[in-house]
């Protein structure tokens, strides 16, 4: 597994889980170093004990050397980075060739070389071409097999996917693959095969069109904004139709994280590069740039119209639950909005507080939320972790200088914050005024 991300640690400790022998490599000498040392480099919950587990059985390893890491592998999976290209919106697919053209300097004949990061259509036929053009006569096989993970549950998405899809043109490839994923067989899981083109294809369209649900149920809750009506009834009405479905239709502050932004953006230039322009992602991606800073926009006119003075407690700030990813997370477009309109703002995150303090500056780190919330004009969801949820409504409003919620996830019920006496803006649903009754 060439690449130790979200990507390639979760796949190669998972698939050590189903027995396999599985090496993981890094340039990143100390991600190697820590992950020897039984250390996550990044948080996903379950992830740190599946590690050790099939680290202490043998069947998992760790190496900056690739060279000895592929030595008398079936199968090679590239999971590195394919992060935007700066100034056209391209992914920067350079990590990836860098690593196909080393494994195909190093590999046995018969392996397969298979990409699982997220790559622009036409990228395994150039991966093929780079690799016959370091060894012509390897025998190296050329497969793809995206991935779908959710950070915060990916674990359990590469044990119980609702399908798996892989992209190989010979009976070699596809008779690999098929072994490496054969416990899901035992499962019924559908297993797909298509050609490359087809594999990568598939990966865009299913994260745009997730990326197009949130954004569609977010212009909606502007709708509901306006003429009074409620978002999360909206959703939940049409969610129950069993042709649209009730995932990814909670209105909130824009999609953020390693996939939708970049992948969105990514299909937008190849799409016009093919000359078949896909204007519906292409709107969705400046819709969705434009809601951070709406959101920001929120805050201060719930705020009066004015922040200079003031001190705002900011409730989360990864991109969401269960991560510590701060890749564009709207708190990066908030937050900083918040500072340059004069507040104070005071901060936590139950996990991405290290990662936030890398990218964020002029910040009041808090011990937790109470802690930020201690003396501030009002407070902020951000970020729907659990333990926001069941918040002490008493405490928090005695905390607060004055009693204001700003919740842009929607955790909170209106009517139980109109009787703790709290004024109460959320998404795509009615404002409640406690705090002046």
């Amino acid at each position: 597994m060439v690449g130790t991300g979200y990507v390639g640690l979760v796949s190669g400790a998972c698939f050590s889980e189903f027995g396999w022998d599985v090496v993981c490599v890094d340039k990143d000498a100390d991600k190697i170093a820590m992950l020897l040392r039984d250390e996550m480099p990044i948080y996903e919950p379950g992830l740190e004990d599946l590690v050790k587990r099939n680290v202490a059985a043998g069947r998992l390893g760790f190496t900056t050397d690739l060279s000895t890491a592929v030595a008398g592998a079936q199968a090679v999976f590239i999971a590195v980075g394919t992060p935007s290209r700066r100034g056209d919106g391209h992914a920067d697919l350079s990590y990836v060739y860098a690593a196909a053209e080393e494994i195909a300097a190093h590999a046995d004949p018969g392996t397969v070389v298979v990409t699982k990061s997220t790559v622009p259509v036409g990228t395994g036929r150039e991966i093929s071409a780079r690799i016959k053009a370091v060894r012509p006569d390897n025998g190296l096989d050329v497969a793809s097999n995206p991935e779908f993970l959710r950070e915060g549950a990916a674990i359990e998405d590469f044990m119980r996917p609702d399908r798996v899809v892989i992209g190989a043109e010979t009976d070699h490839a596809r008779t690999v693959l098929r072994g490496l994923y054969r416990p899901l067989f035992l499962r019924d899981t559908p297993i797909v095969f298509t050609s490359l083109e087809t594999a990568e294809v598939i990966k865009y369209a299913a994260n745009s069109f997730l990326a197009t649900k949130i954004t569609f149920i977010n212009e909606f809750a502007d709708l509901c904004e306006s003429v009074g009506a409620d978002v999360q009834d909206v959703a939940r009405g049409i969610g129950l139709d069993g042709r649209i479905g009730g995932k990814f239709l909670n209105a909130g502050p824009g999609y953020g994280g390693s996939c939708f932004p970049k992948d969105t953006l990514a299909l937008v230039q190849t799409a016009r590069d093919a000359g078949a322009p896909i204007t519906l992602v292409e709107q969705v991606v400046a819709i969705n740039d434009d809601r951070k800073s709406a959101m920001a926009d929120k805050i201060i006119a719930a705020c009066g119209g004015s922040l200079e003075g003031k001190t705002i407690a900011v409730l989360g700030l990864a991109f969401k639950p269960n991560t510590d990813d701060m890749r564009d997370a709207p708190s990066l477009v908030v937050v900083p909005r918040l500072i340059d309109a004069g507040a104070t703002v005071r901060a936590f995150d139950p996990e991405g507080m290290d990662e936030a303090r890398k990218v964020l500056n002029g910040v009041a780190w808090c011990e937790d939320s109470y802690d930020a919330m201690t003396g501030s004009d009002a407070v902020v969801i951000l970020t729907e972790w659990n333990e926001f949820r069941a918040l002490d409504l008493g405490r928090t409003k005695s905390l607060l200088s004055a009693p204001l919620m700003i919740d842009l996830r929607n955790i909170y019920n209106p009517d139980e914050m109109l009787r703790n006496g709290f004024d109460y803006i959320s998404i795509g649903r009615p404002s409640v005024h406690g705090a002046s009754d």
